[in-house]
């Protein structure tokens, strides 16, 4: 049974402490990524004693929790410009918070109610915004991985309606882009398709799809004796935040009968920004897409929504039997549409984050973003030696410093934890890469990075 006084006293001790971890966060005090090795670091935080002999107080527990949040990666620190990860909200941390007592695990509506039913709502909410309406279906999933699979898994079976019991057929083709998520190919993969059956599209120079030479690519894939099962749009690329022409590419899918993906993982969110809403004009042309809340809507990992044009064809993607679970009266189960049986509270992450910031609080955060990744833009282009090979759309930037290697700058850069950025390809040459996450990120953030990269040392090593 659980001690209530002892949780009382554990729970005010982790406010405690992570209420003073986001706010030196936030103020940059600390580097903003730690990286211990993992043997010095076990050592450091006593886990081989811990996991043996048990008996943490709560005081012991404080004192673990202020050493496991000094290691990792500081997500609201405005020098954290790496990865497509939140700095999440508050609310989405007390839904985490809560959903770690409540544990509902709502994909079977009598194991949730209420939080099944929060999570129809924001579906509803979702749907409603990328215009797929009353008729459109979706689930939340535990990551954009999940997602993607889910929503391929529903073209295969509008494809292929017997492949869950046959078997997949061996002339099944995926249309994408090289710049696709890598979770678009493993889930090729997963699905019996093999990575062969990726078929890739043609592209610009900065890796957008080319809507022109959309028939020659369905041609191509004719010829190879295979059938398209979907083609995927990015809106935006993982790696360089570019949105694709939505609409060029879903008239050309509807008129061809092609299943019309789009990844909208991280940019589907700018659909809440008056000035960027424009980004996806034709995502409702889509048959699928997929939207991650714990990117751009600040919530915590992990929890991303699969949203289908008809509801049915959702319904359609799973085909299962369990007698312990597939029984009686299932209307309100979501089940049926997930990989997970044991899903978490993930709507409410999204709801709170909605009921405490609203629709236009959670806009005007993705339009801050961008307009600040376009500054470091419009900064980078006044300096000396940097070369930016696109205007940004999104708020990731691309660029190159010298002629250096760019890898070694980076990788200098989060040496003593001052910024962390990563890097990505872009036309087949390494570039640095800045992801606008933190809302604590402002002009003097950008003007110290840039001082840092034409630092003398940042430049050392080959090309």
């Amino acid at each position: 049974m659980w001690n209530v006084e002892e949780f009382v006293r554990a729970a005010g001790v982790t406010v405690d402490e992570l209420a003073a971890y986001v706010d030196e966060s936030q103020r940059g005090v600390p580097p903003v990524l730690r990286r211990s090795p993992p043997g010095e670091l076990a050592e450091r935080l006593g886990l081989a004693r811990w996991i043996r002999e048990g008996g943490m107080t709560p005081r012991e527990y404080g004192e673990f929790l202020r050493a496991y949040l000094a290691e990792g990666t500081r997500l609201h620190h405005p020098a954290q410009l790496g990865h497509q990860v939140a700095a999440p909200d508050f609310p989405a941390a007390l839904a985490d918070f809560v959903h770690g007592a409540h544990n509902n695990p709502m994909a079977i509506y009598e194991m949730g109610a209420s939080a099944a039913t929060v999570e129809f709502e924001v579906l509803r909410w979702m749907l409603g915004k990328v215009g797929f309406g009353e008729a459109g279906g979706g689930v939340l999933t535990h990551g954009g991985s999940l997602a993607n699979l889910t929503a391929l898994l529903a073209a295969r079976a509008a494809a292929a309606p017997g492949a869950w019991t046959e078997g997949v057929p061996g002339d099944l083709a995926l249309l994408a882009p090289a710049s696709a998520h890598y979770s678009l190919a493993r889930a090729a993969a997963i699905l019996g398709l093999g990575e062969r059956a990726v078929m890739p599209l043609d592209v610009d120079g900065l890796g957008r799809i080319d809507v022109a030479r959309l028939p020659e690519a369905l041609e191509r894939v004719r010829r190879a004796g295979r059938r398209p099962m979907a083609l995927v749009a990015n809106a935006g690329a993982t790696g360089t935040g570019l949105y694709d022409d939505l609409r060029g590419i879903g008239g050309f899918c509807a008129a061809n009968g092609v299943w019309f993906h789009v990844d909208g993982a991280h940019g589907a969110s700018a659909l809440l920004s008056d000035g960027h809403r424009h980004l996806l004009d034709g995502i409702g042309l889509a048959d699928s897409v997929v939207w991650d809340a714990h990117k751009m809507l600040r919530t915590s990992s992990l929890a991303a929504a699969v949203l289908t044009r008809r509801e049915g064809d959702l319904d359609a993607a799973f085909r299962q039997r369990a007698s312990y679970l597939f029984y009686g009266e299932q209307g309100f189960d979501l089940i049926g549409r997930t990989v997970e049986c044991s899903k978490a509270e993930l709507g409410l992450k999204v709801f709170l984050n909605l009921a405490w910031r609203g629709e236009q609080g959670l806009g005007e955060y993705v339009a801050r973003q961008y307009a600040t990744a376009h500054r470091f833009w419009e900064l980078a282009r006044e300096r000396p030696g940097f070369e930016c090979p696109y205007e940004p759309e999104s708020n990731i930037v691309c660029f190159r410093y010298g002629t250096g290697d760019q890898v070694d700058i980076r990788e200098r850069l989060m040496g003593d934890g001052a910024f962390h950025l990563t890097s990505a390809e872009v036309g087949g040459v390494r570039h640095l890469r800045v992801t606008v996450m933190a809302p604590a990120t402002d002009d003097k953030t950008l003007e110290a990075l840039l001082d840092r990269i034409t630092e003398p040392e940042a430049t050392a090593g080959p090309r």
